[in-house]
């Protein structure tokens, strides 16, 4: 008999800006008028949580990958978690929706924690692809590196495809961006919510049809923009990964955390 759904509380937390970033770099297709106009990228992670357990997806990056990238960080991903009362030494789960550096960088800052990832992403992170360096590039060798650490000390539980964690929080294989990337979806007092990661960097790309720039498979790119539809109960329902308008939809913890902490739990305000 299946286990009774739990609602979750579903909060993002933002640790770095990169406000250098124009249109032009952030989709594949050209647009007559957006050459240098500014389209910024903000950089989170998410923490689900009840009473019973708590999730928390992405491990974002440290000091030495803002240097080498040019990403400022604002504050650790340790610091952004202690704003809502979350210790990442002992958090017990995290998901990983793919190994690409902004997501999968902060391995070493949850000892306590079971990694969960998909099998493709692992494959695709330690197979033939990454002999190219033009795939490389959105990795960072030492992440990967840690987590076949993590596997082989035990540490990391593996999908392959949709799977559901914990009665109300399932994971989804999107795949495009990165071959095994995974969004989210948590059921919440407002209904199903789809923390979508990088399956839809911002608003634009699900709305409009605009695939993102780095793209290991822009059919599963384009694919997964309809599959986040179909999980979300809305349009509403559905929160990009990097999409500065996040923090502007949706409240923040409190006056204190605006532009730190938000809550996806609750209707965005945008209009």
């Amino acid at each position: 008999m299946a286990a009774e759904r739990q609602t979750w509380e579903v909060y993002a937390l933002r640790y770095a800006h990169n406000g250098n970033r124009t249109r032009p770099e952030n989709f594949v297709l050209p647009e007559p008028d957006g050459h240098d106009v500014p389209m910024p990228l903000d950089y989170f992670v998410w923490v689900i949580r009840n009473e019973h357990r708590t999730f928390v997806v992405d491990t974002g990056f440290g000091a030495v990958a803002a240097k080498k990238r040019g990403v400022p960080l604002l504050r650790t991903v340790p610091e952004a978690l202690a704003t809502i009362g979350v210790d990442a030494a002992t958090v017990k789960d995290v998901i990983v929706s793919h190994l690409h550096y902004d997501h999968a960088g902060g391995v070493g800052e949850f000892p306590e924690a079971t990694f969960h990832l998909q099998d493709a992403e692992m494959a695709y992170a330690t197979g033939r692809h990454m002999c190219f360096e033009a795939v490389q590039r959105p990795f960072e060798v030492e992440d990967v590196v840690a987590f076949v650490r993590k596997l082989y000390g035990g540490k990391v539980s593996f999908h392959d495809g949709d799977a559901e964690l914990a009665p109300g929080v399932t994971i989804h294989m999107i795949g495009g961006h990165s071959a095994g990337l995974m969004c989210v979806r948590v059921w919440t007092e407002r209904g199903w919510v789809v923390v979508a990661s990088d399956c839809a960097h911002f608003y634009e790309n699900i709305e409009l049809g605009k695939p993102f720039v780095i793209c290991f498979d822009l059919g599963a790119m384009m694919n997964g923009f309809n599959t986040i539809r179909l999980l979300a109960d809305s349009p509403d329902h559905i929160v990009p990964g990097h999409d500065p308008l996040v923090l502007q939809y949706y409240p923040p913890v409190s006056e204190e955390l605006r532009g730190i902490a938000h809550r996806l739990d609750v209707p965005p305000t945008k209009g």
